[in-house]
């Protein structure tokens, strides 16, 4: 019987909850990723080609693993980065779904991913099985065995919370930039955390291989190879980001590439004139100014 990473961390003390640049750079891989997708938000104050749905789930999969937070202090820094990743996650929620002119632009029939069918289920009934196959949680006590199931939950759900949004940017033909890079911090974090449970195996006393999260993590960096391919290429040819080839002809119209900042003045990634300005495509702003002008 292995222990599980509650278990492990539950009779542990705080100072054994080592640091290591692996797992560093991986945390902050993490939080430029979210850091980025508000600036681009903020900035261009339009969802198009961003997934609700997945946001959703990284605030679920937060939820579900540091329930910690509550019964357990292993560091200040792990405690103000839980903290951190559960707020901006909320952030970004609220941007997306209730800030009037960023909601306003949010396409749910693009983000139609069907998430609690094939994503959330899923992951609960396989975070069940695992614990009732591995046994990791037997013989103690019912917050302890809750923990540990709803801490395999977040560890299945997170492998898989990155689909919707890689659903949505295949729907478009061109991916702008802050997008693009967002998604790819995303990925080497995840990539980055995979081989800190490794290190942290053979050089942390007390934390041991647990296969399930490794077998997790490795879904999960798979499932951002070909998107790593895609951005990788347009950084070398210099050319505009596209991920799952032309896309679907019924979405050519709304070609993110004609985002703007704020006050529509710039297009996020530069290049070529306003040449396509009757091309429909949501601009915060823009009906509203040529309103004005009319009436001025």
């Amino acid at each position: 019987q292995q222990p599980s990473a509650v278990i492990r961390r539950k009779h542990k003390p705080a100072n054994n909850m080592a640091m290591n640049a692996i797992r560093l750079c991986g945390d902050m891989c993490r939080l430029a990723a979210i850091v980025v997708l508000m600036r681009r938000l903020e900035t261009a104050r339009n969802a198009q080609g961003i997934s609700l749905k997945t946001h959703q789930l990284y605030l679920l999969v937060c939820l579900a693993r540091y329930t910690d937070l509550v019964t357990t202090f292993y560091s200040w820094y792990n405690s103000v980065m839980k903290v951190a990743f559960i707020l901006l996650h909320c952030r970004v929620i609220y941007l997306i779904q209730w800030d009037g002119s960023i909601s306003s632009s949010y396409d749910r029939d693009l983000d139609d991913f069907p998430d609690f069918k094939c994503l959330v289920l899923p992951a609960a009934a396989l975070a069940a099985g695992i614990q009732m196959g591995t046994g990791s949680a037997s013989g103690y006590g019912p917050i302890i065995q809750t923990q540990e199931l709803v801490w395999m939950f977040s560890i299945v759900l997170e492998s898989v919370s990155i689909v919707p949004q890689l659903h949505i940017l295949r729907k478009y033909r061109v991916i702008e930039n802050l997008t693009g890079n967002y998604v790819f911090l995303l990925g080497v974090y995840r990539g980055l955390y995979g081989f800190n449970w490794v290190y942290r195996s053979y050089h942390e006393p007390g934390y041991r291989h647990h296969y399930a999260v490794y077998f997790f993590g490795a879904v999960q960096t798979l499932l951002y190879l070909d998107f790593f391919y895609c951005w990788l290429r347009s950084k070398r040819e210099g050319s505009e980001l596209s991920y799952g080839g032309e896309g679907d002809a019924d979405y050519y119209d709304r070609d993110v590439n004609e985002l703007r900042n704020h006050d529509n003045s710039l297009l996020l990634m530069g290049g070529e004139d306003d040449s396509n300005a009757d091309c429909d495509v949501r601009r915060r702003g823009a009906t509203t100014s040529k309103d004005t002008e009319g009436t001025a």
